[in-house]
Parts: structure tokens; C-alpha cells; sequence
């Protein structure tokens, strides 16, 4: 008997918690006969592992759970990696820096890929408030202190202050290449067969939604967007997305709803087809 093998991470959450994470692992395991799917708990308990989503420096979590792969004697001939919101791009960082054991399929959902930049529900660049409380996290973002205590610092991307961002982001701004070129994260990420990445078309939550499929701000001012296709991480190849695109490994799937909004039949229509 082949027994598949699926890993799921989520943000702000705990693995077990039986109306979201927990839920979704039963889900799978009841759809696939045979799955083994391990859903990582980051700390010692439920409560360590919610406010490790929030508090625990990221670069710190993801070494922890490239460990826990490894010590997984079930995953050693590869496996299919699911992220929820930040645990995507969480996920793709475990791709990029740890190929053993090697991942097969990231399905990203919701994942913000090229970081956020903006606030929760927040109505965005038409809002004054909005507008401010931006202003302030980015004052103390990219500071040390900031960085390394406050997860969701580690992927605040401000298009208009670039070089902050590239200097002092010490997450997303190095898994994404932005300081040099790591040949490793390059050609790690090249190996994964598929990288599927899920976009809400009415999320009110991730901000810009194209963060979703890689978009963002266009550098320099924050109302217009671009294209994965159109930024210069893909044009420049840094991660070897263009090449992954061109071969097909890039699949791009939206859906109507808010943030992490979907029914189990469209779960099982179009994301349980890649953990076959």
C-alpha cells in the first residue's frame, strides 16, 4: 500500500484546533484513504503553538520544523505541503531552505508571498486611519526588536521605502532574493513538481490580494499593482519562478470569498487532486 503523505502548517492558529486546522486534517485524511498527514504544532502545547503564529521569530520557525521533517521517518522519500495564509510562505521558506526531505507539492493558500501592506479588514489607501496606523507599524517594522519578536513584521513589505525593506526585513526580503542571490533557495525551489497558489478574490484581509499569486505594489508608491510576470523578481529569474512557469509547475487558482472562505466541495474539487 502507497501511503500518500501531506504536512499542513496554518497562521495564528494551533494544528489541532478541531474547527480549523484539526478540521482540515480530518477532512483529508477522510477523502484520501491511506494519508499520513503530519500538521505541525510550533511549541509544546495548543496555546504555545497560537502565540508561537504570532510572536516567535519565523526564520527560528522555520529551522524548527525542517527538524521536525527530518526526524519523520515517514517523509523521507518526499512529501505534498499545504500552507494556510502566513504558513504558505512559511512553507515555501522549509522548500527553499531545506531540501531533505524533499517536498514534492506546495499548495499555498492564501499565502502572502510578496508580503503585505496593509492591515486586516482595513479599507486601504482611501482611509486616513488606515493610512496612519500604517505609517506607524512601518516606523517600527523594520526595526530590530520589531523583527525578531513580531511574526507578521517579518513580511511587512513597504513599496515606499525599498531599501528598508530590503535591508532590515530579515524574512520575507531573504527568501525572496532581494539581497543577493542564494543559489540554494533557487534551485530548492525549482525541484518542488507543482506550486499551487490560491487567491480570494473578495479577501478583506490580505493587502494587496495579489500578494496571493506573488503580485504586489508596484516599488515606489502604493496604489497600482503588478503581476508576478510583471515584477522584477520574475523578469530577473531570482527564484527561478519564470523557469517553473514556463514548465508548467506554477498553477494559479482563485476563489470567490473572504480570507481562507471555501466549501469542501471546492477543497476537494481542485486542491485534493495534487495529494493523489
Amino acid at each position: 500500500v502507497c501511503v500518500r503523505v501531506c504536512v499542513c502548517v496554518c497562521v495564528c492558529d494551533s494544528c489541532c484546533n478541531p474547527i480549523s486546522m484539526g478540521a482540515i486534517k480530518k477532512m483529508v485524511e477522510e477523502e484520501i484513504p491511506n494519508i499520513y498527514v503530519h500538521s505541525l504544532m510550533i511549541g509544546k502545547n495548543v496555546v504555545q503553538d497560537t502565540e508561537n503564529g504570532f510572536f516567535l521569530d519565523v526564520n527560528e520557525q522555520v529551522s524548527m520544523v525542517c527538524s521536525r521533517l527530518a526526524q519523520d521517518p515517514k517523509l523521507k522519500a518526499g512529501y505534498n505541503a499545504m500552507g494556510f495564509s502566513q504558513g504558505a510562505q512559511f512553507l515555501r521558506a522549509v522548500a527553499q531552505r531545506c531540501d531533505t526531505p524533499p517536498m514534492k507539492i506546495l499548495i499555498s493558500v492564501g499565502g502572502q508571498h510578496q508580503g503585505v501592506y496593509g492591515l486586516p479588514r482595513c479599507p486601504g489607501e482611501s482611509s486616513p486611519v488606515c493610512d496612519f496606523i500604517r505609517k506607524m507599524l512601518n516606523s517600527g517594522a523594520y526595526s530590530d526588536i520589531v523583527q525578531k519578536h513580531l511574526v507578521q513584521a517579518q513580511y511587512w513589505h513597504d513599496p515606499l521605502n525599498d531599501n528598508l525593506y530590503r535591508n532590515y526585513s530579515l524574512f520575507l526580503a531573504d527568501i525572496n532574493q532581494e539581497r543577493g542571490i542564494n543559489e540554494t533557495y533557487k534551485k530548492n525551489l525549482q525541484r518542488l513538481e507543482k506550486f499551487v497558489m490560491v487567491k480570494f478574490l473578495q479577501d478583506s484581509v490580505v493587502d494587496p490580494v495579489e500578494s496571493e499569486w506573488f503580485g504586489f505594489l508596484k516599488t515606489g508608491q502604493a496604489k497600482e499593482t503588478e503581476t508576478l510576470q510583471e515584477s522584477a523578481l520574475y523578469k530577473e529569474d531570482r527564484l527561478g519562478l519564470a523557469v517553473m512557469d514556463k514548465a508548467g509547475k506554477l498553477v494559479f487558482l482563485a476563489t470567490e470569498g473572504n480570507h481562507l472562505q471555501f466549501t469542501r466541495q471546492w477543497f476537494n474539487e481542485n486542491l485534493l487532486p495534487f495529494l493523489h
